[in-house]
């Protein structure tokens, strides 16, 4: 049982909501099956076959799509019950049958065996032709249009799918080499800072070093030349965390300071990152400025580039401070929120006008360029008392984040934006490796576009209608032809009760055939040779009723003969069917 659901299932396994969606389908096509037997005047016992055919034949069209058209096909043109399952039949043989030769290979056979047998059966009760024609039709507004629709809409729906693959990979090889590229300049650039800044920093400092001893020198000038070689020390350690920054994107572990600098201060301040900012307030206290430190939250990593991204927002901002609010009080808040740190710096309005301020005016364009590098934002502005803050939001990073929040968040961690700093200039991160593909929906539109001519996604969908709806013309065209010759045809082949008692016996032949249709009509195929026997050495025209039988198998016919120019008999009576 097992092996055989497997096997009707196909190579794609059936869940639970097809198995009862399918059971559903075959279930109303039998019973539409069994009605329409029902009203063609079948028995209970071929009724109830047709309906079980039905059912077993609607389950398989999915694993044998030729077949079960072929089959249902032939049987529509011998029980009637099958016409539904042919129209189901057809759009599941135009998406499932694979090649356009095969498709067109059981179509045509389907086709050829709905119209052979069903003539075969109706011949010579109607006109070949008339049989020919109108089942054609039947057969393109059921099963040829809906296979041709079934089978574009898979292969646009294939196409977009390997759209999508091909994007997808576009945009991992395209993050690869923008990645490779970023590498390779990052690198060129710390190399030239290590040969050029390096060997100059280490002229600066031996020079000082050697300058500093000179006993010629009084115990200020000695002291002036150690500011200086500290300084050029730590210009140094700071353009090596630089330099390791630009290769790798991680913070070089700086060795163990060898003994010389007083105890508590800081020898490598710009090497710390976030924890070098103790180092700076408390460098801004020793210059004699109000500087408060508060922290907030449980303390957590940042990424290589936060973290020194945090360290150079306190250190601008309390430049600025200095310079255009010298004296006024500075607050610098860290508070470790959920999911970011946020860094704000806030000083008082300045007890007097600074004067002689030189400023660039990039520092603040530098800090937001920063932050918006490592996926945060920077807010700058003046504060309701007067004063001025600096406000800093950089993420941690999934080194950061909480396991909880690293497995919700996955692989890639969502950048903030802030659509007034950031004005939509994030790139969105590509996932390499293993962290699934990333889909560029406007590259794949243009893509769509270009296979399917101009337009937006509405491109395809009005190709779709538009085949739809010249099928549909072209079957109107058709059907108003054939309607035409319907009305046409039936005119000659059907008359009235009254008409057929308004002809009187014994009136001549030419009079009665010009009150009467020709009977050259489909509808009196098959007639002639019907009913009682004929008047010897006589010529009949026999011609349908525009009243319907007793029944459904039955029709009324009425017949006029002929003989030696008169009407010698008129007959009314039934022709099973």
């Amino acid at each position: 049982m097992r092996a055989s659901r497997r096997w009707l299932a196909g190579p794609d396994p059936w869940p639970g909501r097809r198995i009862a969606g399918e059971s559903v389908l075959a279930v109303v096509l039998a019973l539409l099956a069994a009605g329409m037997q029902e009203l063609l005047g079948s028995t209970g016992l071929a009724q109830a076959g047709t309906a079980l055919a039905v059912a077993v034949l609607s389950l398989l069209r999915r694993r044998l799509p030729a077949s079960v058209l072929v089959v249902s096909g032939g049987a529509a043109g011998v029980l009637g019950g099958f016409a539904p399952l042919l129209m189901v039949s057809g759009w599941s043989a135009g998406r499932r049958i694979p090649g356009a030769g095969r498709a067109l290979g059981a179509f045509t056979a389907s086709y050829v065996l709905t119209i052979g047998i069903g003539v075969a059966l109706e011949w010579p009760r109607f006109s070949p032709l008339s049989l020919i024609m109108f089942s054609t039709l039947y057969f393109l507004a059921t099963t040829v249009v809906p296979g041709l629709a079934s089978r574009y809409w898979t292969q646009r729906r294939t196409l977009l799918h390997a759209l999508q693959d091909h994007n997808a990979q576009l945009l991992r090889e395209r993050a690869m080499v923008a990645g490779q590229a970023r590498l390779r300049e990052r690198q060129r650039i710390a190399q030239d800072m290590h040969d050029s800044l390096g060997h100059q920093l280490a002229l600066i400092s031996v020079h000082t070093g050697a300058l500093e001893v000179d006993p010629a020198l009084t115990d200020r000038q000695r002291e002036g030349v150690g500011v200086l070689r500290n300084a050029s020390v730590a210009a140094m350690h700071e353009l090596r965390e630089v330099v390791g920054i630009l290769r790798d994107g991680v913070e070089r572990e700086e060795p163990s300071p060898a003994p010389g600098p007083p105890p508590g201060e800081d020898p490598y301040p710009a090497a710390r990152g976030a924890a070098g900012i103790e180092g700076l307030v408390a460098a801004a206290r020793a210059a004699g400025n109000s500087v408060d430190l508060r922290r907030s939250g449980d303390r957590r990593p940042l990424a290589a580039a936060a973290d020194h991204a945090a360290y150079r927002i306190v250190q601008e901002a309390l430049t600025n401070a200095y310079k255009h609010a010298p004296g006024a009080a500075i607050t610098v808040e860290l508070r470790y929120e959920p999911d970011s740190l946020v860094v704000e710096i806030a000083n008082g309005p300045a007890p007097a006008d600074p004067e002689d301020v030189v400023s660039g005016g990039q520092g603040l364009t530098g800090l937001r360029e920063r932050a918006r590098l490592v996926g945060g934002m920077v807010h700058a502005g003046r504060t309701e008392s007067g004063g001025f803050r600096v406000a800093g939001v950089l993420p941690y990073g999934t080194d950061g984040l909480p396991p909880a929040k690293v497995a919700a968040a996955g692989a890639a961690h969502a950048p903030l934006v802030d659509a007034r700093d950031d004005f939509r200039q994030q790139s969105p991160s590509v996932p390499l490796g293993n962290a699934g593909p990333v889909m560029d929906w406007t590259a794949v539109q243009r893509e769509l576009n270009m296979s399917g001519g101009r337009g937006s996604r509405a491109g395809g969908i009005a190709l779709g209608c538009g085949i739809a709806a010249g099928a549909l013309v072209l079957l109107m065209v058709v059907g108003g032809f054939a309607l035409f010759f319907l009305v046409g045809s039936v005119d000659k082949g059907m008359i009235e009760p009254a008409q057929y008692e308004a002809v009187k016996v014994g009136t001549s032949e030419e009079k009665v055939r010009d009150k009467l249709p020709s009977g050259d009509s489909f509808m009196t195929s098959g007639l002639q040779d019907s009913g009682p026997a004929k008047p010897e050495g006589s010529e009949c025209l026999v011609l349908a009723s525009s009243e319907y039988g007793d029944s459904l198998t039955s029709e009324p016919v009425f017949r006029f003969c002929f003989r030696d120019g008169k009407l010698i008999e008129k007959k009314s009576y039934d022709v099973e069917q």
